[in-house]
């Protein structure tokens, strides 16, 4: 049996791609390895968004290539978003790289790891804009390389948004949403499967079935998916601010099932910023909208992301954003340096700001922040809480750790519990009580109520 070690970067949705080319080996019987060094076939699923991840992403081919010159593997395939965007350079600097798939051609993971293929004679489909089709559904097998209590959906391919900083649309094509009874099926799948969170993601998951003529669909998901027997929270994530409606907000509130928590990427508080990034808003508008958020769904913890040194950003335009961060004090912050990014119109604009400046303009936000998620965490303090239990700590042996429903794995801190009733150690995926001692900046701690 030949075995593939699968290398994934970047975001849950290319994970999800992962988990689906995973599936298709599996399925037709290849042995999927976590341990590269063992893979007779290699297969390193690339990110392109920004600078770092494309750096990660040529830093992880090249020591796949390692691998199979000086180690078992005989076969190296480059896969995802990095091929979109710099297949012909890749395919020329990187002759020891045997096939590469772009993120239209998940399919073809098949044909490129068949030792009888000549996989170097392979085409790479141009993508395009508009000519890109692939969506798996819920026949489409899948592995799945997250922890088995949860896992990520994802209800939509592409985008169409014009962001002026952001080359996603031409690596993933036009917005198309899975159908509605594809989505269900698969969370009845998974269910069964013992998961029991599910992360709904695409790269806008707020215009969910506008392509096919729904409205409000991706209010009608959450209700439909929470009838799901076996699962316990739906979360949903990259939500975009323009598209947030009162019927998902609802759902929200009134669905136990789902998760009071908004991923809402907001990128700057500034008109001027915002109307260069091609987003338009300005800060009374997002103001007012964080305030309906709150009002509609009470407890609702709210996530955003922010980039700082945006060609044209003033110190202005940052004081803005401070103050905006200040006001409204969001639970949860992330915030990036601008990344100059050829291909995107922002590439083109004047008035660089020095990475210098961009980079104290995001330490002086996150250092902002997190006195606000500090006080935040602290008040909570006394309270007992429901947390799923996720097994042993990433920090230290010594503990174990948990997540609130307001806290999405990997991005958002979580609790870590020091104290469990002896011969009581929950199983990871169970539901506990945690009764919340001390507070830090992002984590909790707690100790289990018996």
């Amino acid at each position: 049996m030949k075995k593939v070690g699968f290398v994934s970067l970047g975001c849950p949705k290319n994970l999800v791609d992962s988990e689906v080319m995973m599936g298709q080996l599996k399925h037709s019987g290849y042995e999927i390895t976590s341990n590269a060094a063992e893979a007779d076939t290699i297969v390193v699923n690339t990110c392109g968004f920004i600078d770092s991840a494309k750096k990660e992403s040529v830093d992880a081919i090249l020591e796949a290539a390692r691998l199979k010159s000086e180690g078992h593997a005989t076969r190296l395939i480059v896969a995802g978003c990095l091929v979109e965007r710099y297949r012909d350079e890749l395919k020329a600097e990187m002759p020891e790289v045997d096939a590469f798939i772009g993120t239209s051609q998940i399919n073809d993971i098949l044909a490129v790891c068949d030792p009888n293929t000549n996989t170097r004679s392979l085409p790479v489909v141009p993508l395009g804009r508009q000519s890109s089709t692939y969506l798996y559904d819920e026949s489409t097998p899948r592995v799945l390389a997250t922890p088995s209590h949860y896992a990520f959906v994802k209800i939509a391919e592409g985008c169409d948004r014009p962001c002026a900083f952001c080359f996603i649309p031409q690596m993933r094509g036009h917005f198309r949403s899975r159908r509605f009874g594809s989505v269900i099926a698969e969370a009845q799948q998974l269910a069964e499967e013992g998961v029991k969170e599910l992360i709904l993601v695409a790269q806008d998951s707020s215009r969910y079935g506008e392509d096919l003529g729904k409205t409000d669909a991706l209010a009608r998901l959450v209700r439909e998916l929470a009838q799901t027997d076996g699962i316990e929270w739906i979360r949903v994530m990259y939500t975009y601010p323009t598209h947030i409606s009162d019927g998902f907000l609802d759902a929200l509130a009134e669905e136990p099932k789902a998760v009071k928590y908004l991923d809402m990427p907001l990128q700057h508080a500034s008109q001027n910023v915002l109307k260069l990034m091609k987003r338009g808003g300005n800060r009374q508008s997002l103001e007012r909208l964080i305030e309906r958020v709150r009002r509609r769904v009470p407890g609702i913890a709210v996530r955003t992301t922010f980039i700082t040194g945006f060609p044209g950003e003033t110190e202005e335009d940052f004081e803005e954003l401070m103050g905006f961060v200040k006001n409204v004090e969001f639970d949860r912050v992330g915030v990036f340096t601008y990344s100059d990014e050829e291909g995107t119109p922002a590439f083109d604009l004047p008035d660089k700001v020095p990475h210098r400046t961009a980079a104290r303009r995001r330490t002086a936000l996150m250092k902002q922040q997190s006195r606000i998620s500090r006080r935040k965490n602290k008040s909570r303090v006394g309270e007992v809480v429901r947390v799923l239990f996720e097994g042993e700590s990433k920090e230290s042996e010594l503990l174990w750790q948990g997540r609130l429903e307001t806290q999405a794995p990997d991005i958002d801190g979580c609790v870590l519990i020091n104290d469990v009733p002896e011969g009581l150690i929950p199983q990871e995926g169970d539901f506990v009580n945690v009764e919340i001692t001390a507070a830090h900046e992002y984590d909790l701690v707690g100790r289990i109520c018996a």
